[in-house]
Order: C-alpha cells, then structure tokens, then sequence
C-alpha cells in the first residue's frame, strides 16, 4: 500500500466578510420544509481548481473574498443569524454579521491529491478548518468558506453550509452567483428570491398524505441496528456496463426506468442482505426528489431554500431480499411517484401538527441524488473543477444510513459507511449482481483502485 500523504497547510485567522453595502435588518421565517429537525446540521461541499496560466497575478483567496462581499448584498439573509422562535419556528434575523473566511496555504499540488478525486477524501480537516464554537445552528454564521492556495497555482475550495437555509440546487445558485460576479458581473444572472412562505404549513394545517418517512418504529430486538464495530468507508463506481447489467434483470416494462431508480433499487436491496436484517423487520429506503418543477406553477427562479422531500419506499426485509430486483424497483418508483405540490404542502403541515421531527433512522437507508446540481460547473475565473460536489460522500451523523450519488467520468460513484464485515458481503452482492453468465462485467470499486474480478 502506498504511504499516505503528508502535507501541511497554514492558515490565517478566521475573517467574517460581510456584505459590501448595508442591507436590511430584519426577520425573516425559514419555511416549514426548511426548519425541520432533520435539516439541522452543517454539510460541507469542496471545488478542486487546477492553475489557469490566464489568472496569473490574481489571488483566489482574494478574488473569493470580494466577489463573497458583492454577492451577500443579493443574498443578504446568509450574513445574518437563526434564531429560534415558539414552536421551534426557525427565523433568520439578517444582523448584516458576515460568514466566515479562511484564507489557507499547502504545500502540496494538486496532482498529488490523486487522479480520480472523489468522496471520501482523508485529508478533508485541512482544507475545512472548523473554527471552534461557530458550528451550532442557532446564533452562528450561516456559512464557513476556506480558500487554500496550493502549490501548483491551483486552490481548494470548501463551503460549509448550514442545511436549513439551502438544499444543493439553492447552494449552487449562490455559488454559481459568486463565480460571476468574481468573472466580472455586476450582478447575478439569477436574483435570489426568498418567497419561504410558498413552502410553509397552511392555516389550519390539512395533512393529506401519509408521510412515511417519520414513522416513530418499534423493534423487539436489536439486529435492525447497525453494529458500530470496525468501521470503513468505501466508494463504488457503476459505469454502463454495470448499469446495463442490472436493467436486463428487471421486467421490460421497467427496463425503460431512470439509471438512479435502479441503481437505488439495488442498492437498498444489497445492503440490506449485506447487514443481515431478520426477514420480518421492516426496512426503508429514503430518496431525496426536487420539488420545484411539481409545483403549479412552479416555484420561482431563483429560489434558495429546501425544496425537496424523501418519500419512503417500505418493505419486509425478507422480502426485499428474496424477491427479483424488480420487487425493490416497483417500490422505489411507487415511492417517488408520490411526490407533488399537494404532497409537499402535506408535508410542511405536518411538521407544524407533529413537532417538526426527524426522519425515521431504524432500517432505513437514505440517499440523495446530486448528480445533477451544478457543482461542477462553478467557475470563479478558474474554469470549471476537477471535482466539485460533497465534500463527504455521507451525512456526519447518520453516516451509516447515508449515501450520496456523485457523477464520476461516465458513471457514478456511491460511498457506503458500513461495518467492514457487511462492507464485505455488499461487495459480494454487488458483484453478483453486475455480473452476467455470458458477459463479464466488472464492478470497479473506486476506494481502494482495483478491479474486482468473477468470485
């Protein structure tokens, strides 16, 4: 095995940039979609620049920093501050306070990072300083950005964001904004637009769905919890000879499904027989779907705010496990099938009716699709980056119940955080399942860089 990287970083003390003209003090409610207990963390996104022999004399610590200033005069209410007000409501009171920068140096190339830059990356904490004592939600800046020049001309770019104010599409639209105005533009080509009200719980609330995902589940024994017991993270890469493999092993009225329908199907599938649930216990799989274009009419350009839902797809474990992939297809497209304008609206009365609750976390798996979000394309005069997306390839908290989809080349690649045993027979399952008796496919697994060949 190759000995790891050792590289140091120096970093400068933590600024807060705030906007550049005075803005607005005032309160400002999150929408009931935005505030819920299951959007109350921090999720950190990370841009590789290579060196652009164009930009030559112009600092991207610097050019960042300035364009950030410009952009928060639009984006005003992310240099303010949650607050939290009777029933748990989330507000932002725009104080005008700023984000926090940090400007940072390595001595390190970007070459050296690897070839194929994907989640996860180990030496993520030196590009994300996480300044003590700003990470809470409450009462602390909304944003963390590091910029870290590196040897080669190239930089680093990571964001952390507090979840409650943006999903993906609402974070690109801000970054995408900071890209222009650090290109030259004076304003955004997009204006944000805050409108929190179009996604808040109606008066009276009226819930008209069954929502699912928040299901309060009892078990009477243990096995539906994952053993935190050795532990490892590894990522898979499914290119089309792995995409089209499984879709030969569904009934041709599915086979015309979304490459991210089946991919979560068998997924869901193989990790449940991989971590050995009882037959009867009930499993779930959770899928982030984008609301905006559901809405009649739909919500406005410019959005910024948490604009999507995670219906359940709900099986017996037994059953997911003993039945063709089409069984766990059929659920997975049953699920998302739900999701509308009506469903939505359900959705955020029903955080006013029940508290605001988290996500139901026993048996699940939950995946977020943000192969389409636009991080690849933010461009702050550098070009467009080698790797722009999530910084970690799970959610810190729930890591074991979490995986996000990353484009990868002409495929994607999908980090799993699993007790190594488990990790083992989900590589198994996998390969089996990608595997045809006539035609070899391959499953590469993208952590460790090696092929894995017919068991």
């Amino acid at each position: 095995m190759a000995s790891p990287l050792v590289f140091s970083v120096t970093r400068r003390e933590p600024v807060l940039v705030i906007p550049a003209k005075p803005t607005p003090h005032e309160f400002k409610p999150l929408s009931d979609i935005d505030d819920q207990e299951s959007f109350r963390f921090q999720i950190p996104v990370i841009q590789f620049y290579h060196n652009d022999t164009r930009m030559r004399g112009r600092d991207p610590a610097g050019v960042v920093r300035d364009a950030l200033a410009k952009v928060l005069v639009f984006y005003y209410p992310f240099a303010g501050r949650l607050r939290e007000g009777s029933g748990r409501k989330l507000i932002v009171e725009c104080t005008g306070e700023g984000v926090l920068f940090v400007e940072a140096d390595a001595d390190v190339r970007l070459e050296q990072l690897g070839e194929a830059l994907h989640p996860p990356f180990p030496w993520l904490d030196k590009f994300l300083y996480e300044v003590p004592g700003t990470g809470a939600i409450l009462n602390c800046p909304l944003l963390l950005i590091q910029v870290t020049r590196l040897s080669c001309g190239g930089f680093i770019f990571v964001l952390r964001l507090n979840h409650t104010m943006s999903d993906a599409f609402g974070l690109v639209q801000f970054m995408r904004a900071v890209g222009e105005i650090a290109r030259g533009a004076s304003t955004p080509s997009v204006l944000p637009v805050w409108h929190r009200e179009l996604l808040s719980a109606r008066n009276p609330p009226h819930m008209t769905h069954t929502h699912r995902e928040y299901d309060k589940v009892v078990h009477k024994n243990g096995t539906i919890n994952i053993p935190f017991d050795n532990m490892v993270h590894r990522s898979f890469f499914f290119g089309p000879q792995q995409v089209s493999a499984l879709r030969k092993q569904v009934p041709p009225h599915l086979r015309t499904c979304s490459t991210f329908d089946l991919l979560i199907a068998c997924l869901w599938r193989c990790r449940t027989i991989a971590l050995g649930f009882n037959a009867d216990e009930e499993v779930r799989m959770l899928c982030n779907v984008n609301a905006r274009g559901k809405f009649n009419p739909p919500l406005p350009d410019g959005y910024y705010g948490n604009a999507f839902s995670f219906p359940a797809a709900i099986s017996r474990a037994g059953k997911l496990c003993e039945n063709p992939l089409g069984y766990a297809l059929d659920l997975v497209r049953k699920a998302k099938a739900e999701m509308n304008e009506a469903y939505m609206q359900s959705l955020a009365d029903f955080m006013v009716v029940k508290g605001r609750p988290p996500l139901e976390v026993v048996g699940t798996y939950l995946v977020s699709d943000v192969r389409y979000s636009g991080f690849g394309d933010i461009d702050f005069g550098w070009g467009r980056p080698v790797y722009g997306g999530v910084a970690e390839g799970v959610v810190r908290g729930i890591q074991e119940l979490t995986s996000f989809y990353i484009p990868f080349g002409d495929g994607i690649v999908v980090p799993f955080y699993l007790p190594s045993r488990a990790m083992e027979k989900l590589r198994v399952e996998l390969h089996t399942m990608t595997t045809q008796p006539k035609a070899k496919e391959e499953l590469y697994d993208a952590t460790s860089k090696f092929t894995i060949s017919r068991i």
